[in-house]
């Protein structure tokens, strides 16, 4: 029996739902829904999918509808998620889960009264760089995982849209960005339980409209405010002593650069931008190059990957696991950040 999926929101991330659910036999795409019904409409007709509307209860409502993939702009993520999963739909959400702690814990509520899956699209988890090093984690190669480091800078990569207007995206390349990738060395780290955080954020450049002859991906959005940060750096303290640092950006004087690196005492990874493995055998350093079919982050891939994994879960074949106590494990490093760099100092991490 195939699941008969909605999705909701058609923005720019939507199409790799889509894509992805209409490649996969056990998905039916049965809807989609965006507050531009013309936008919608416009989606269906690509997709082939038979409904297009402008009303979210229209799509929780629906008997017909078995789960959702929810690709609005943050600040309705977890408005919508907890509405879906009390309509007795799966939902898939996009990153961030959510952008306030409160709204993480009411999720985390609904989970459990509905007995509904959510899963929080780390696409990054799913991609077979981090599948192959997971593995290796898995069966002890690196041992204990102690030092991870995160980064993904971008010179002039504001989105503008939404994503620079605070009250809607909840902030800037840390919760965009950053997130992506504080999970990605989170979960291969064992997903240690955060303690304190200290974080700085910056914001002298804006968004960089006047940089010209660069290609940039733009938001659909017609918002004009920036009100984001530029610059995002942290370090986070788990229990067991182990630290992540994170650095990011949208508007920054450097190159742009992805690195996720993960240090353990019998050895470390670098997952991105390629994966190589450093180790020690008989007195000797080594570097070792797993042969995959790509060794850097496939972004479709990981979301094809991320997809079946989702529908499986919506099946009841296997437990979910990028959950909503994940994501408020999430919400607090990211809201603990930005206290820290609110307040200029490091903070405790309460529950």
């Amino acid at each position: 029996m195939t699941t008969r999926i909605a999705v909701i929101g058609v923005g720019a991330i939507a199409t790799q739902h889509l894509i992805s659910y209409q490649k996969n036999p056990q998905a039916e795409l049965v809807a989609v829904c965006d507050i531009d019904q013309a936008r919608a409409k416009a989606r269906a007709d690509e997709f082939g999918v038979p409904r297009a509307t402008d009303v979210v209860d229209e799509i929780l409502n629906d008997p017909g509808v078995d789960a959702v993939s929810i690709c609005v702009p943050n600040l309705l993520h977890a408005k919508i998620a907890e509405a879906a999963l009390r309509a007795g739909k799966h939902v898939l959400v996009e990153k961030p889960m959510s952008v306030t702690v409160a709204e993480a814990e009411a999720l985390v509520k609904a989970t459990k009264e509905t007995g509904k899956a959510l899963q929080i699209g780390y696409v990054r988890r799913f991609a077979p760089n981090a599948l192959v090093t997971k593995r290796f984690l898995d069966e002890g190669e690196f041992g204990n995982i102690y030092a991870a480091r995160a980064t993904i800078i971008r010179a002039a990569g504001n989105p503008g849209g939404w994503f620079g207007d605070v009250n809607v995206s909840g902030g800037g390349p840390l919760i965009d960005l950053g997130v992506h990738i504080i999970d990605l060395c989170w979960y291969l780290m064992g997903m240690p339980t955060p303690v304190s955080v200290s974080g700085a954020t910056f914001s002298p450049l804006g968004a960089r409209d006047n940089i010209q002859h660069l290609t940039r991906y733009r938001a659909a959005s017609e918002t004009k405010v920036n009100n984001v940060e530029d610059y995002a750096t942290a370090q986070i303290r788990f229990e067991g002593g182990a630290v992540l640092d994170v650095d990011t950006s949208y508007s920054l004087h450097a190159r742009n650069s992805t690195s996720v690196k993960i240090h353990g005492d019998k050895g470390g990874a670098e997952i991105e931008p390629e994966l190589l493995m450093i180790t020690e055998r008989h007195d000797t350093l080594l570097h070792i190059q797993p042969q995959i079919d790509s060794l850097g982050f496939d972004f479709q891939v990981g979301f094809a990957n991320q997809i079946d994994h989702f529908l499986q879960i919506c099946r009841g074949e296997i437990p979910a696991d990028a959950t909503a106590e994940q994501g408020l494990e999430m919400a607090r490093m990211l809201s603990g950040i930005y206290e820290s760099a609110r307040v200029g100092a490091e903070v405790t991490i309460t529950r």
